[in-house]
Order: structure tokens, then C-alpha cells, then sequence
């Protein structure tokens, strides 16, 4: 049934993607059961961990469900939530898109953490910049703490469906986040801009500034567009079996 598949950063995004237009086709029926994962590795050639995050997104987007000792089958059609995940991070101009969406909600989570965040919030802030700075020391690629950084931002607003909503495309865009640390990791003055670009958002935030804040987030994520938009084309075709390493620039 299916081709082999190949290629860039995120298999998994391609198998979902490649499964969601046989069921959205109706080639895969509603009720119908999908093949079996080591069929599926078979097919695609691929790893079982890539067949099973790939059905995980299919589950989480409402298109098929576990039937426990039977399978995964199609479910009827509906009005789905939003799922940015099966392709999202699959190519430059989906990342790019995604940067987009971030620059405004991270700009107006910003300007509320200004208004709102209590001196509890700044530590948290602080203490995610710190574990950055202490991850690229490492030697890691800092992914997991700029997106925590980020999100402590949004936590101040204290607003609930904001904070979701950043983690969502934050998580969409991880691995748009890790091609552009890669790309920064090349040069020690990226490395200074994005650390500087960070600082600034919360020096803004701690002033209690809201239209700095949102100015210096919006800077932020328009300079990360610009990274990423440069990165070396050579992170966009390499497998997701490479170790990609060094990032911030989707990160505001």
C-alpha cells in the first residue's frame, strides 16, 4: 500500500502526513483498520518509534483510535481540532509559518507578563535564561530550556488558554527551533544575539513596560524568522537520524 519514505528532519511528520491523505481520501474508510505497525515499518521502511509517534498525531487529531488486542481504526468523519503537528515542522516555509503565528502571540504575551507577572514570575524567567546559558555550556542545544523560557513568559499573563496555546506551537515548531540552533551554534555572534534578544524581552517584562516587551519579543522573532530563513539548506534535508544540535531562532 505504501512507498518507502525518506527524507527530511521529521519522518514521523511525513508518515502522518502520507497516513492522514489515505484516510482524508477515503482510499483508508471510515471503520477500516490500519495495517499493523511492524507492517507499516515494513512498507515505509522506517523505525517502529517513527510508525508510532506518526499514529500517535492520527489519535490526537481524531482521525483513528486504539481498539485495545484489535488495532487502530478510522473513525467517522467530524470537525477535528487543530493539528499543526503532521506537518508543521516538516519544511522551512511550515516552520516559517508557524514563526508567524508565534510573533503575535509571544509580542502579546509579552506585553501581558509585563502588566502582570509578580515577583515570583521574574525568578522563574531568570532562572529558565540561567538554564539556557548553562545547557549551551553543556554542549547541548538548550531546545528544551528556550522553550521553557518562553513559556514562563506566558505563565505570568496568567493566562490559561495563552499558556497552551504558546506551549502548542512551541511544540509544533521544536524542530524548526533545533535547525536554527544548529545554525547558530556555527556562529559565536548568533549565539550573543539571540542570549541578548532573550535579556532584553525580560528586562522589558521586569520594567513593567507592556509596548517594550512586546516590541522586544516581536524584534526577537523577527530576527529568528531571518535565522532560520538563512540556516544552511543542508538542516532541512538531513534525516532525522542526525544529530541536530545548537538552536534558538524560532524561539522569541
Amino acid at each position: 500500500m505504501f512507498s518507502k519514505v525518506s527524507g527530511p528532519v521529521r519522518l514521523a511528520d511525513r508518515v502522518a502526513a502520507m497516513l492522514s491523505e489515505e484516510i482524508e481520501s477515503g482510499r483508508i474508510a471510515e471503520g477500516d483498520k490500519l495495517p499493523t505497525e511492524v507492517e507499516l515499518v515494513k512498507q515505509l521502511g522506517v523505525s517502529r518509534t517513527v510508525v508510532r509517534e506518526a499514529v500517535s498525531r492520527l489519535r490526537n487529531a481524531g482521525l483513528v483510535e486504539a481498539r485495545q488486542g484489535l488495532g487502530v481504526f478510522v473513525l467517522p468523519r467530524r470537525t477535528r481540532p487543530l493539528d499543526l503537528e503532521s506537518e508543521a515542522a516538516a519544511t522551512k516555509s511550515k516552520v516559517l509559518q508557524i514563526v508567524e503565528v508565534r510573533r503575535a502571540m509571544e509580542g502579546e504575551a509579552a506585553a501581558l507578563a509585563a502588566a502582570r507577572a509578580t515577583p515570583a514570575d521574574f525568578a522563574r524567567m531568570r532562572a529558565a535564561l540561567d538554564a539556557i546559558d548553562a545547557a549551551v555550556a553543556a554542549g547541548g542545544d538548550g531546545v528544551d530550556e528556550d522553550l521553557s523560557f518562553h513559556q514562563s513568559i506566558a505563565e505570568s499573563t496568567g493566562n490559561a488558554v495563552m499558556v497552551s496555546t504558546v506551549r502548542y506551537l512551541g511544540e509544533v515548531a521544536r524542530s524548526g527551533i533545533r535547525i536554527t540552533r544548529a545554525n547558530e551554534a556555527r556562529r559565536d555572534d548568533f549565539i550573543e544575539d539571540v542570549r541578548q534578544e532573550h535579556h532584553a524581552i525580560l528586562a522589558a517584562v521586569e520594567s513593567g513596560d507592556a509596548e517594550a516587551a512586546r516590541d522586544a519579543a516581536l524584534r526577537h522573532m523577527k530576527h529568528a524568522a531571518t535565522r532560520l530563513q538563512d540556516a544552511d539548506e543542508r538542516f532541512w534535508t538531513e534525516t532525522e537520524d542526525v544529530d541536530v544540535v545548537g538552536l534558538d531562532s524560532t524561539a522569541p
